[in-house]
């Protein structure tokens, strides 16, 4: 009786061997069948953000930040908005950073594309992705919808998302930041998908959207200014920058959110306002 325990929990041992192995060696082919060729011409790191990215779009978890201060509770009014200040910039920091990444390997397939060269699966995986997520015409070939991407793909300046984070939610004090890390006055339109406004319109259907993490938040924050058509202006400002080899500027693309408020130039008059009052808090 013995014996036979024995050589059932060696035949177990055997098994669950067997079986990490083989986990192990689906997960190693999968992730190296996920890297692209060093033909877009990337770092280790930036392959990284890449292949994070991809799975980010498929539900994987958000970076991880630290607990969001009451901002109700500084007495002290330069205290508030540099701990304010503090607590959004990293995040702001790093999904410019992806951003970023994603628009150089946006340049490396126009030149594969250019030079007629064809996409690795990789590369064509990660340009279906970026069509989707930036609203590309479906009928555009991979030359037309790069082209479209390089100038929808880029980063927002930390201090003009700063200033209107600031304010869209008063200094990190409505409830739609507070419960929901919405601090772009962002809507939604799916029933249930955020907080109904105490003062919304009769006969709208809108909602404040509700984030699950600040990541998410910020992420679709700068996807909004980048792929919605009411902020062409700010993209074609950006692009302007780009071309003439000129900093990208908050002081220059505040310009191009004339369609973020219905209040039109008085708004963005108070955001540059913001930002001269308000820079010396920022650690930028």
């Amino acid at each position: 009786m013995h014996d036979k325990k024995n050589k059932y929990q060696n035949w177990r041992y055997l098994g669950a061997g067997i079986l990490i192995f083989c986990i192990v060696y689906l997960a190693d082919n999968y992730f190296e069948s996920s890297r692209p060729d060093d033909g877009l011409g990337l770092s280790e790191s930036e392959l990284t953000v890449l292949i994070d990215e991809l799975d980010r779009t498929k539900g994987a978890r958000d970076n991880k930040v630290k607990k969001m201060p009451d901002f109700t509770e500084f007495s002290s009014v330069t205290v508030k908005k540099r701990a304010f200040f503090a607590y959004l910039l990293p995040e702001i920091e790093r999904q410019n950073e992806i951003t970023l990444t994603l628009r150089k390997a946006i340049y490396a397939m126009q030149s594969q594309v250019t030079a007629e060269q064809a996409l690795t699966p990789f590369a064509q995986s990660l340009l279906t992705t970026l069509r989707k997520n930036y609203r590309v015409e479906k009928s555009f070939d991979d030359k037309q919808a790069l082209a479209v991407l390089s100038q929808r793909v880029d980063m927002i300046p930390p201090e003009l998302v700063l200033v209107q984070a600031a304010n869209e939610s008063g200094w990190g004090t409505s409830r739609f930041a507070r419960k929901g890390y919405n601090f772009f006055g962002l809507w939604c339109f799916t029933k249930g998908c955020g907080f109904v406004p105490r003062q919304r319109d009769e006969g709208a259907d809108h909602e404040v959207a509700r984030f699950s993490s600040l990541s998410n938040a910020v992420k679709t924050y700068i996807r909004n200014l980048n792929r919605h058509y009411a902020y062409q202006e700010l993209r074609e400002i950006r692009s302007q920058l780009r071309q003439q080899n000129k900093p990208v500027t908050a002081r220059a693309l505040v310009q191009g959110l004339q369609n973020y408020s219905e209040r039109g130039q008085d708004y963005i008059d108070e955001l540059v306002a913001m930002m001269r009052v308000n820079k010396k808090h920022m650690n930028l």
